[in-house]
């Protein structure tokens, strides 16, 4: 990666940030009860950032209502510079229901037709962030709808201009799209604009037609050159790397105790993030693939020991603690 030392944060992320309501069990008069846990992918992975001490920074739109405020609050507490978090007075914070199957697997319904994250416009972005990191990362859902497209783009650009590294994570939530040819028209354009993809096995799938690893990410890598860091996850098998002529597989942690998996991908992701930031994207051997998917896939697992993502994020300690048994 570039020396970009004198960039005043690591990371800056543009996205959603949402309020989770996650299933909890039922009331005593038998009624399903939810906890409101504030997340949303890329906050997620800033959160995640912050408690491996780099500096990080959210572009986003929230309402101005009482979610929005816990929001703000919630990202701000977790060392998040939030000045370029922008409020909409008219249209309400975006809102999820998730309900965990068997497993933790997750299911999604949202409250967003409108909601705030997807109203951000272009002449809203704080520019002056995008021009100071290292790192820019973002996902499709910003790409779902206008005018956050757009001022995706125009984002993207900026930081690229900067020279920012770019990362990205498709986190592909099919309900969320109008059709599915559409989605996957803009998670493809996504995809030319990266340095690093993190993607899952379902995305593969969606993007490839494949569901061995390999032969999806050899198609991703040739008709997307430009990606110089590939990782995907496997959900409860673990996580691949794919760099230059390299290969490289780690299992995921099972010690039990796993309540859902909201976050899991986001945590995995920030800790790639932060493994490049301290060692750059050049001359990247097989152990320090090996050594950059052990803790990610640490991280993962201890975030799917909690209900909901952003105060959910594990202590480096924590992560090292598992990597030591």
């Amino acid at each position: 990666m570039t020396d970009m030392k004198d960039k005043t944060f690591d990371v800056v992320a543009l996205g959603e940030l949402l309020v989770d309501f996650t299933g909890s069990g039922k009331s005593a008069q038998g009624n399903p009860v939810f906890e409101a846990n504030p997340g949303g992918a890329p906050c997620n992975v800033l959160a995640m950032l912050r408690k491996l001490g780099k500096s990080c920074a959210f572009i986003g739109k929230v309402g101005d209502d009482s979610f929005g405020t816990m929001l703000a609050e919630t990202a701000e507490n977790a060392g998040i510079d939030i000045r370029a978090l922008r409020r909409d007075s008219e249209i309400p914070t975006t809102l999820a229901v998730v309900i965990t199957l068997p497993g933790g697997d997750r299911d999604f319904s949202f409250y967003r037709k409108p909601g705030a994250d997807i109203n951000l416009n272009e002449d809203e972005l704080d520019t002056d962030l995008l021009e100071n990191c290292r790192i820019f990362h973002f996902g499709s859902l910003s790409l779902t709808d206008e005018p956050a497209r757009s001022a995706t783009r125009k984002a993207i650009a900026v930081a690229k201009e900067a020279g920012a590294v770019i990362s990205y994570d498709p986190n592909l939530r099919e309900p969320l799209w109008p059709d599915l040819e559409f989605a996957k028209e803009q998670i493809a354009w996504g995809l030319k604009q990266c340095d690093i993809l993190k993607i899952s096995d379902n995305e593969v799938l969606f993007m490839t037609g494949e569901t061995d690893f390999d032969k999806g990410a050899a198609i991703l890598r040739k008709e997307y050159p430009n990606i110089r860091l590939l990782n995907i996850t496997a959900g409860p098998d673990g996580s691949y790397s794919y760099y230059g002529d390299l290969r490289v597989f780690v299992p995921s942690f099972k010690l039990g105790g796993v309540i859902e998996t909201t976050g899991a991908g986001d945590t995995f992701c920030a800790s790639v993030l932060n493994f490049v930031l301290d060692h750059g994207l050049e001359g990247l051997t097989e152990s320090d693939l090996t050594d950059m998917l052990r803790f990610s896939n640490a991280a993962a697992y201890l975030v799917t020991t909690k209900r909901g993502a952003i105060p959910s994020m594990p202590e480096r300690s924590d992560v090292e603690r598992i990597l030591a048994m």
